[in-house]
């Protein structure tokens, strides 16, 4: 299949036609890199943030998560609930 560049704002693209995004399974956010003088788009391995609210949950159940600058308190948060 042949296409050709599209401007889009300050940079150029190319549109990728809607049956292969299905068939890769691609929806939104695609990995990007040059190998061997090609442009490879790739599903992302994990999610951007997969792991955040475990490594979140753990910092609080070993008592690490205690503010650096505490008069930096945020406004409210003695009405969180964990």
């Amino acid at each position: 299949m042949r296409s050709t560049l599209q401007r889009v704002g300050n940079s150029q693209g190319v549109i990728i036609p809607k049956p292969i995004l299905a068939q890769l399974g691609l929806e939104r956010d695609v990995e990007i890199e040059v190998e061997n003088g090609a442009v490879v788009i790739r599903k992302p391995a994990t999610h951007v943030r997969a792991g955040w609210a475990e490594a979140s949950r753990t910092l609080t159940g070993d008592g690490d998560d205690a503010l650096v600058w505490p008069e930096f308190a945020n406004e409210g948060d003695e009405r969180l609930k964990s």
